[in-house]
Formats: structure tokens, sequence, C-alpha cells
């Protein structure tokens, strides 16, 4: 259905922007004409999940029974929950279980000691596959063609002077990922931040990936290997026996 197509994306434009918007606004981010998003937005608006102030547009809690709709439904989400709860009280540090949807890692649960980052990150957050943990591992776990596809169609940024943009060494990253079982990105989604990751693996297949992100001037990578990541791939086989 066009205009349910068309509705959806008029939603995820807002998660993208996090700010009220104009009709103009909306429609240079998600490609449709103004007459098509005014009519998605006043739809919207007459169920109740959006309203406006003069000509700005903004979401309104209703839209979380959406989101909420799935995380009750995901046996993943649910039974990562209280292992991620657990693993951040072993630690001490905030960690995330993330899924690949349409060529970013999403989070679908957290547990969270502090804000480490720059940028908020909570259920529902994505962010890039090439430049982070959690997407190193999802993309070591696809076929070749699919790593070389994806790095054909993705802006690949340097979002701080570490970050590798080369198509050639990432793919050479993903095969090391795949052999070693886990990621480490230094300092190459933002400054100051390391994180690990290693996959859940369910019937043999990777659903999902978890991780620990950390400050890098307070954990060593060293340390990361020898006290994270056993306890990290503790926690990833226990969630990938619950689900399988």
């Amino acid at each position: 259905m066009t205009s349910l197509a068309r509705g959806l994306a008029v939603l995820r434009c807002f998660a993208d922007e996090r700010r009220p918007m104009t009709i103009a606004q909306a429609s240079r981010l998600t490609g449709l004409s103004r007459p098509a998003v005014k009519r998605c937005l006043h739809t919207l608006a007459r169920l109740g999940y959006a309203s406006h102030e003069d000509t700005r547009y903004m979401l309104q809690p209703k839209v979380l029974s959406l989101g909420h709709a799935y995380l009750s439904s995901s046996t993943l989400a649910v039974r990562a929950q209280p292992l991620l709860d657990q693993l951040r009280d072993e630690l001490h540090e905030s960690c995330s279980l993330g899924v690949i949807e349409e060529d970013e890692v999403t989070y679908i649960a957290r547990a969270e000691v502090s804000r480490i980052m720059s940028i908020a990150l909570r259920v529902g957050s994505r962010l890039p596959l090439y430049c982070t943990s959690m997407g190193r591992v999802l993309l070591a776990a696809q076929p070749k063609a699919d790593q070389e596809a994806y790095l054909a169609r993705t802006r690949l940024e340097a979002l701080t002077e570490r970050t590798e943009t080369s198509p050639r060494a990432l793919l050479a990253i993903f095969d090391q990922v795949a052999v070693n079982r886990f990621a480490m990105v230094d300092q190459e989604l933002e400054p100051g931040l390391r994180s690990i990751s290693v996959p859940v693996v369910s019937a043999r297949h990777v659903v999902a990936a978890i991780n620990v992100g950390t400050q890098a001037a307070r954990v060593s990578p060293a340390e990361m290997r020898s006290r994270y990541l056993p306890a990290l791939r503790r926690i990833a086989h226990d969630l990938g026996q619950l689900c399988a």
C-alpha cells in the first residue's frame, strides 16, 4: 500500500531529525511531494500520532505504542534485557544488543550505566555498520558479495581521524572479525569511545550482536580483551541458547 509506505516514511524522518518539522522539511527528507506529506501528517494528527503548532509538526506519545508492540513481542529483546542488566552490573559499563536494519545497526535492547557519548543512545537508535563494533560483527557474518554490495552503496564517511573508510581495508577487517568472533572499534565512531562486540548465535546463525562501550582513556584495549570479552561471550552464548 503506497499510502502506508508514505506514512511510515514520514514517521521515520522525525526520528532522523529529532525535532519538530515543517511540511517542506519532511518533504525534503522523505523525497515525497509536499501534498503527499501534508496528507500523511494530517492523517497522523487526526489519529493522535502527531500534532502541530503553526507550520511545525511533532510526534505525540501515542507513537511509542508502535515501538512497544515490537519490544513486547520480540523474544530476542525480551530475553536479552535481564542478561544485559547482568552484564552491566558485572562490568559497570553500558551494553547493548543490536541487529541489522536497512544498512544500519539498530539498538533493540540496552542497559546503561552512564552516558559516555555525545549522542544519546537508546532502544531504537541507529548507527552506521562500517565504523561500529556491532556493525562489523553483523557484517562479518554476511556473505562476501553482500559485504561488497553494502560498501558500494554506502557513503563511508570519516567520523573521526581514526575512522577506516577504505572498502578494501574494511573487507579485510570483516574477515578478521569472522575469524576472531569479536570486533573492537577504537575511537572510529566518536573520539574517546572504545567498544567491543561479539555475535549472538542461535541455531548456527548470527541473529544479533552484543557490545560494551567505554571511555578510551579509562579502559585499555588489552583490558577489554582480557576482562570484557569473556563476559560478553558468556552472555551472548546464554542468549543464543535461550533463543534456539
